[in-house]
């Protein structure tokens, strides 16, 4: 595959690495350089390109010429990466997307930037995928649903037709959505959970066959601190 576009990963950790190789063996980008904020910098490169302190990388790499990834993980019910996020995106930087050569996108999926979908995920028709989303592998998203921005799918969650997964949720593995289901923002859905019903509780826990609302939040299972 041709290597057209310029790409800087935001990111030093295990998401980082991974986003190396897809976007290095699957992808019009080439991989030019790493960033991280300098407190999180440990060596000055990795694969044998360098380690850039995010602070002054605009300084370096033009905004117009290159493009950034954000590889972070859930941390903070995905509160770490959405920061990351937004600061990218202060810097002036497009962010880039990577779509498995082995995923099924239909043709009319709408997608937002800076999601990454692993192989074999299956999104059907008139599927929307937010921004800021990672599909793990093996995922199902059934026709017209919506995941929104911040989501992160672990692997063979089952989507449903008519869904509507609320931003920064966390659906574990295995989990299943029957059709025409919604859960609000920030939900954490258990690995092998059954949702049967929606849910409009934000911050909920759900687990179980079927799925029943947790008296623990998804925030203290994250251990995130809510700003009031």
């Amino acid at each position: 595959m041709e290597k057209n576009k310029k790409l800087i990963i935001y990111g030093v950790g295990e998401t980082a690495e991974i986003a190396y190789e897809y976007f290095t063996h699957d992808s019009e980008y080439e991989v030019v350089a790493f960033t991280a904020d300098k407190n999180y910098i440990e060596k000055d490169k990795l694969f044998g390109i360098p380690v850039q302190e995010f602070e002054t990388i605009e300084n370096i790499y033009s905004t117009v010429e290159y493009e950034m990834f954000v590889a972070a993980t859930y941390n903070q019910l995905n509160r770490v990466r959405e920061k990351m996020y937004y600061k990218a995106k202060d810097k002036g930087f497009n962010l880039a997307s990577y779509i498995s050569s082995h995923a099924f996108v239909w043709h009319n999926v709408k997608l937002g930037d800076n999601v990454f979908i692993f192989e074999n995920n299956v999104i059907q028709h008139q599927c929307e995928i937010g921004n800021n989303v990672i599909l793990w592998s093996g995922n199902h998203i059934g026709h017209r649903s919506v995941i929104k921005d911040h989501a992160y799918l672990s692997s063979h969650c089952v989507i449903s037709g008519f869904c509507e997964i609320g931003s920064y949720s966390f659906l574990g593995v295995n989990c299943t959505f029957n059709d025409n289901i919604k859960i609000a923002a920030d939900t954490l859905v258990g690995s092998g959970a059954l949702v049967v019903k929606s849910q409009d509780a934000v911050g909920a826990l759900l687990m179980g066959n079927p799925a029943k609302l947790s008296n623990k939040t998804s925030y203290e299972a994250f251990k995130v601190k809510m700003e009031q």
